[in-house]
């Protein structure tokens, strides 16, 4: 039977918290071997692929990684590229399958064919055909799934020679992100970059046929040039041919969902590509993917067992199953936990609220905190924190103190080694022995104690809870296994938060379209800022990976939120609000970051990875050098023209000069 990850894709994905496998090239070409016939021609049937032709309808009769010693003596015909030579006596041939050996023929008959081979750079296309062989006793590969056989070269056609490479195309050669990208297509090439795109695609594939074939929903495209849309983040503005309109690209397909339930389609999906002019961000990308959901007739429960089951359903096989339903925590719950609306459950190290043990403390910023409103006294214990160096314990302090503006008091209840400061030591003669009862204090632990209001203390220690992990971890210590995956619902969000720059004014915390908690309407009248949404987050290991809502299918209503509590110009929305008051049926969906999930998946550093060609961090082409500069004639027909900084006058000028060939 296939053992390895790529018999398990190929053949599909099970009902599926599983863990990262991460294939070599051996493996990957060892699982994905299919014979003419669809399989190992020896091996057993039980849970092969199912006939797939990888070399129909082109030049080769086999793959590089598919041969082993059930071939022997067949005449064969492979493609791919010279990965590495030796000694001009053989070489290994790549493609996306794997690697064979192929034996470059010494014969004075063979001249032409040795030449051909011997000459080829490294990395160069070619076509050999030959008859499969063992190899020689004692010279097998148990490393290399095709290593008991090699390839007995009669003839060979390069197909296209490879110049000078600006770097090695092989996964253990360290490369610049700069010049991967710059490269792309070289990079493409690298085992780990062929895996993270085939497992992408087969968990795409294994999602359409869930939601198509399995539950009835519609696959449908939707615009991508439209209009601006109130509220969320900056949209990517598109010139048009009529003077001062302007198309935006959109954040997402949310109108265009909610429309098509107006319109009866009552169930949608899309593998939808989505916009959003944020600037530089490491975990996000100018252009990403979201699998989109939209039902009619469907409450908040109803969609989380639906994408429960579509991740079960395409879950890799060589990650454990997923078990479902998966936990739900309310945003209130989260805060006050872990700090974060999106938890990483994957380690403790909780927040712990201890303001009744210091309830008559003589501790005089204690005091302090506890007599003010929403004053609270919350600690986290960091297992084996005496790992934490003094100047990691300093620098603990210093980001509280610079990003939060909050004391954060470091505490040894049970150290061996005495750091407590005179405020700490009077904490622990205070009240240590309750303190070390009620957070379960060990040996070598270290408290990390801070005091004031709720939210903002909460969110200090939330910081630091992570921080504190990545410093452990940096030390040896296994606090988040990389294997581990640890989804989690947060529900109940608050509907609105105040405004950054005006905190008088409210905005949307999910977007203006989503629905009110059915028990908080009446709040809506009086204290909107109190309101709970139906708005829901699917959080993977500390990465939010999706969020929905059930949405607004009263025009009234949707009105009242738009016009009077977010002070939004209705007209923006006038085609919206009218066909809610056309019978729209109540209805609700959700949008799953695919670049993310896959990123988390696949075990990969950056979404990047998982993306074909993506933008930089400054969300620029570094392979084509977008964005690029138009000359004026080719702005002309959009009636704009560009504002040059005084420091690109040289680029202007360039731009403005006439085309002249190259002699």
């Amino acid at each position: 039977m296939l053992s390895c990850w790529l018999s398990r894709l190929c053949r599909g994905f099970s009902t599926p918290t599983g863990r990262i496998t991460h294939p070599s090239r051996d493996s990957l070409s060892r699982t994905l071997v299919l014979s003419s016939q669809g399989r190992i021609p020896g091996e057993g049937t039980e849970g092969l692929c199912p006939l797939n032709e990888f070399s129909s309808f082109v030049a080769r009769t086999n793959t590089c990684g598919e041969l082993r010693s059930s071939h022997l003596g067949q005449e064969v015909t492979l493609c791919g590229w010279i990965q590495y030579r030796r000694q001009n006596i053989f070489l290994v041939l790549r493609d996306f399958h794997g690697l064979v050996q192929v034996v470059i023929p010494q014969e004075e008959s063979a001249a032409a064919v040795r030449k051909i081979l011997c000459e080829a750079p490294v990395e160069s296309v070619v076509q050999v055909s030959g008859t499969v062989i063992s190899r020689p006793p004692g010279q097998e590969n148990p490393k290399m799934p095709t290593g008991e056989i090699e390839i007995k070269v009669k003839t060979a056609e390069l197909l296209n020679s490879c110049k000078k490479l600006p770097f090695e195309v092989k996964d253990f050669v360290k490369k610049t992100e700069a010049l991967r990208l710059q490269y792309r297509y070289l990079d493409l090439r690298s085992f780990q970059m062929q895996y993270n795109l085939r497992l992408r695609s087969q968990m795409v594939m294994k999602m359409r046929e869930y939601l198509c074939n399995l539950h009835g929903f519609v696959d449908i495209e939707t615009p991508t040039l439209f209009k601006r849309t109130p509220g969320g983040a900056k949209e990517f503005v598109i010139p048009s041919r009529e003077p001062g309109k302007f198309y935006c690209l959109p954040q997402s397909p949310q109108q265009f969902k909610q429309l098509l339930m107006v319109g009866g389609l009552d169930r949608y999906f899309q593998v939808a590509r989505c916009y959003r002019d944020e600037g530089s961000r490491p975990d996000r990308q100018p252009e990403f993917t979201q699998i989109d959901i939209e039902m009619s007739f469907v409450d908040q429960t109803g969609i989380q067992r639906l994408i429960e089951g579509l991740l079960q359903y395409s879950w890799p096989n060589d990650k454990d199953p997923l078990v479902v339903p998966f936990p739900s925590l309310t945003f209130a719950e989260a805060l006050a936990s872990y700090g974060t609306d999106k938890p990483d459950t994957r380690f403790g190290m909780k927040i712990i609220d201890i303001s009744d043990v210091f309830r008559n403390t003589e501790v005089g910023f204690l005091q302090d905190a506890l007599s003010k409103p929403q004053g609270t006294i919350k600690a986290i214990c960091i297992s084996e924190g005496t790992y934490l160096k003094r100047k990691d314990l300093e620098s603990i302090r210093k980001f509280a103190a610079d990003h939060f503006n909050q004391e954060v008091l470091p505490v040894f209840p049970k150290a061996s080694r005495n750091w407590n400061s005179p405020v700490a030591q009077s904490i622990l003669e205070e009240q240590g022995s309750e303190l070390i009862r009620l957070m379960e204090i060990r040996e070598d632990d270290v408290v990390l104690l801070t005091a004031g209001e709720h939210k903002k203390a909460c969110s200090v220690l939330g910081k630091l809870r992570l921080e504190c992990a990545d410093l452990l971890e940096a030390r040896g210590l296994v606090l988040r296994d990389p294997a581990l995956f640890s989804f989690l619902w947060v529900v109940d969000f608050p509907l609105f938060l105040p405004k950054e720059e005006n905190p008088g004014e409210l905005e949307s915390a999910h977007h203006p379209f989503t629905a009110p908690h059915p028990s908080d309407i009446q709040l809506l009248y009086t204290e909107p800022e109190k309101v709970r949404s139906l708005h829901y987050d699917l959080v993977l290991n500390g990465s939010e990976i999706g969020g929905g809502s059930i949405r607004i299918h009263d025009a009234e209503l949707q009105r009242y939120i738009l016009a009077t509590l977010l002070k939004e110009d209705v007209k923006l929305l006038s085609h919206l609000l009218q066909a809610l008051d056309f019978g729209a049926p109540p209805h609700g969906g959700i949008a799953l970051g695919l670049d993310r999930l896959i990123c988390l998946v696949t075990g990969a550093p950056s979404i990047r990875d998982v993306i074909a060609f993506p933008k930089s961090f400054r969300g620029h082409d570094l392979m084509s050098n977008a964005p690029d500069s138009l000359p004026p004639e080719e702005l002309k027909p959009y009636h704009i023209q560009v504002s040059w900084p005084a420091d690109s006058e040289a680029e202007k000028s360039s731009l403005n000069q006439p085309y002249c060939p190259e002699s």
